[in-house]
Formats: structure tokens, sequence, C-alpha cells
């Protein structure tokens, strides 16, 4: 967190309100809680608005170089993390239940907590099941209220769950193969 968001927010102030009562932008504000180190007329200007010194807006180098340190190491714990075995098994805990599109994503999703791995890719498989439970419902009540007939209704039913074993099946492959999925959103639902 930047020292400007630290302190405005201790002081209790809005992006909004501090931008009206310093005259910068509240685009800047964003820029320089972002990361953006604040110079000359904004550093001063922001420093008299808060009332505190310049050298109170800034970082020190020292501790840059200390975070910078910490991205690494995380980065290489997330990468050491990933156990293919235990999220093939993930996705393929969405199978018994493919035929009830409004459940298949229970399965996952409460061994996603039970096991505490909360990975993206197994974000990303749990959030792709939300999706199909929203979406199967709404696609099987559209073909069933245009009454094209209860053939249209199974086979539309048949496609939705040949669908979804699919999409489960090459994401598993693609997981053992190359430790990523072949169908993904590209949001998070959870």
């Amino acid at each position: 967190m930047s020292e400007l968001k630290k302190i405005r927010e201790r002081q209790n102030l809005t992006q909004e309100e501090l931008a009206e009562k310093s005259g910068i932008s509240v685009r800047t504000i964003q820029r320089i809680e972002a990361g953006t180190i604040p110079k000359g007329y904004t550093l001063k200007t922001l420093a008299t608005s808060l009332d505190v010194s310049e050298k109170d807006l800034l970082i020190s180098e020292t501790i840059k170089e200390e975070i910078k340190v910490d991205e690494i190491i995380i980065v290489t714990e997330n990468s050491d993390a990933f156990n293919s075995g235990l999220i093939k098994m993930i996705n393929l805990s969405t199978l018994p239940l493919a035929w009830l599109p409004i459940a298949n994503f229970l399965p996952p999703l409460l061994i996603m907590f039970f096991t505490k791995n909360k990975s993206q890719i197994v974000k990303q498989i749990i959030s792709l099941q939300i999706f199909l439970a929203i979406i199967s419902p709404i696609i099987f009540m559209l073909i069933a209220l245009l009454k094209l007939g209860s053939e249209s209704v199974m086979i539309t039913m048949i496609f939705l769950v040949l669908a979804n074993v699919y999409i489960i099946l090459r994401n598993t492959y693609e997981i053992d193969k190359k430790k990523r999925l072949c169908y993904k959103l590209n949001f998070n639902i959870i």
C-alpha cells in the first residue's frame, strides 16, 4: 500500500476529497497510490494538503527492494504448489453430477475447502462449472418455452450434459499434459 493511501485513509479522506482539497486530479492520486512516485509540484501540494512532510509521502528504496524480494519468493512458492493430481481430482469430481448442472460445482467446491487448495486453476475449474450451472438451465428453459417438441428438449438436455462431460475430460487432459486448462473463463466467479 502506498504511503499516500495510508495517510489519506488515516485522515478519513476519499480520493475525490483529497483531489478537491489539493487541486490534484483524482487520476493522478490513483496513479500515485498505484505506485508512481510523486515529484515536484505534485509532491509539495499533496504534502501541504495532508499536513505532512514530503518525506512521509515517499517510500525509501530499501523498503522497495524488500518488497521485490518478497514478491519473488511468493511467485516461487506458488509455482511449487501446483499439485496436478489434486487438481485433476477436483476437476473430475464434477463428473458424477454432470447430469445435474445446478449441483455439479458442489463436489469441487467442497474439495477445495477441505484441502485448502485455492489456486487460480482450481478457482477457474469451479467458476466454469458455476457458469455452466447458470447457463444450462437458461438454455433448457428457452428450448422448452419455444415449444419445439419433447424431442428437442431431450436432445438439448443430452447435448448440455455431453458438452459438460467433454469440457471436464478435456480440461483433465490439459492439466495432466500442460498444467493448464483448455476451457476457462476470463474471470473468476469465486
